[in-house]
């Protein structure tokens, strides 16, 4: 089991920069992927980035070059780092993560988090 907090949402001025943070807890072996999602009013909930544990990252274009995700050594944290932000990345930002809950199956379980919000004003 894995429950995930999310942390740093807020309003910000277009240009601006904000920082999420996502931490993990729980029982679980381990955390394959970590990411984070976005759901704008009316919208589907879209990918924004992920990460894996060796390093490897996908971007979706629309913040390619803005946003940077990182994770710390220990696994368990994933960061957002949002520059340049424009109105259209208000959003609630929702954290993912993929956990193997036991060392004898390979299978994963998905979770999220309950969301924060960012608000970018013009």
């Amino acid at each position: 089991q894995v429950q995930l907090v999310e942390s740093g949402g807020g309003l910000v001025q277009a240009g601006g920069s904000l920082r999420l943070s996502c931490a993990a807890s729980g029982r679980f072996f381990a955390i394959n992927t970590m990411g984070w999602y976005r759901q704008a009013p009316g919208k589907q909930r879209e990918l924004v980035a992920v990460i894996t544990t060796g390093g490897r990252i996908n971007y979706a274009d629309s913040v390619t070059g803005r946003f940077t995700i990182s994770r710390d050594n220990g696994q368990k944290t994933v960061y957002l780092q949002m520059s340049s932000v424009k109105p259209e990345d208000t959003a609630v930002y929702y954290c993912n993560a993929a956990a193997r809950l036991s060392g004898l199956l390979v299978a994963t379980t998905t979770y999220w988090g309950q969301g924060t919000q960012v608000t970018v004003s013009s």
